[in-house]
């Protein structure tokens, strides 16, 4: 069964600078904004090549809005995706980063703004909006910041409702596992898991940022086996070291901690069999932070997965 796997992509593993021949992020961002068509075809046209058919829209340059902008409409997207063979399958939703202070206009925007790109993805075919939690603080900082029921509980009940509005457009909200945020350790994960409806929010583990955690994908998982409904599938060298300050390069730092598919210390045949025991049909959703060559490392993840996980993982 494995030739038909339908493999996708996250759109950040098309952010580096170098494969658009640039010298910075900032270069692309502002050459995208300009030219939002020759960001969108180029990109699109690679994950072609790479032999991948569904992609996560992410945040700029490669969201929704600068597709909107590049094409004219969603409708218009759309007939560009599929002149390519190629789909959407979700969204990451990236305005939850002060989620734990926001007021209730506040609250009501990012709902609001949440049910607006859930109308969007449902337009387009996607399934998913896949969203992270607040970053935490650096562990010398002080006064000390912890992530106890009193921080997870309002987060919690904000993400309840946002997982409810974008269910009005048919769409699923998946919590995803960001390194260094609120939801990463497993017992992060867990209380999280615990505070949010299984009716309204699921989750979308990425192998990746748990791993860079010290834990293993498979056994937080396996605890969370009935949320799971999207995953991105990342591997990692191995834990970061413990107390990274938390701020505008935290990205960037964790990155160089990331490795392809299968080139790290994730257990991908223990991943492939949990998968297959929860009968999981949708894409494998593979992603690498900002690859100089992103069609190459998606050919070698794919090739990966079609191979050696063969035995173990027959998703479809």
């Amino acid at each position: 069964m494995t030739s038909e796997l339908r493999f996708g992509v996250d759109l950040i593993t098309f952010f580096h600078p170098a494969f658009w021949k640039l010298d910075s992020r900032e270069q692309l961002a502002e050459q995208a904004a300009r030219e939002p068509r020759w960001f969108w075809d180029t990109m699109l046209d690679s994950i072609a090549a790479a032999g991948i058919q569904d992609l996560e829209v992410t945040f700029p340059p490669g969201d929704y809005g600068t597709a909107i902008a590049a094409y004219g409409s969603a409708a218009a997207f759309n007939q560009a995706l599929g002149a390519r063979g190629l789909g959407v399958v979700s969204g990451y939703f990236g305005d939850l980063e002060h989620a734990g202070t926001l007021d209730a206009a506040g609250q009501e925007a990012v709902i609001a703004s949440a049910r607006r790109y859930s109308e969007f993805l449902a337009e387009t075919g996607g399934k998913f909006l896949v969203t992270g939690l607040p970053m935490r603080r650096t562990l010398s900082e002080r006064p000390a910041s912890f992530v106890d029921l009193a921080t997870a509980a309002p987060i919690a009940d904000l993400v309840n409702r946002i997982g409810a509005a974008a269910q009005e457009s048919g769409i699923q909200v998946a919590l995803h596992t960001e390194s260094h945020s609120v939801f990463w350790k497993p017992r992060d994960i867990d209380l999280f898991m615990l505070l949010t409806d299984p009716l309204y929010v699921s989750m979308c583990p990425d192998t990746g940022h748990i791993a860079l955690g010290g834990a293993d994908p498979v056994r937080v998982m396996d605890r969370h086996r009935d949320r799971l409904v999207i995953a991105h599938w990342k591997d990692a060298s191995g834990p970061v070291p413990t107390g990274l300050p938390i701020d505008e390069d935290i990205f960037e730092r964790q990155g160089s901690y990331f490795r392809r598919t299968g080139t790290g210390v994730v257990d991908w045949f223990g991943w492939s069999r949990l998968l297959q025991e929860i009968g999981y049909t949708g894409c494998t959703l593979l992603e690498l932070d900002a690859a100089e060559d992103p069609v190459f490392e998606m050919t070698q993840a794919r090739d990966f997965v079609t191979t050696a996980l063969s035995r173990f993982y027959t998703a479809g």
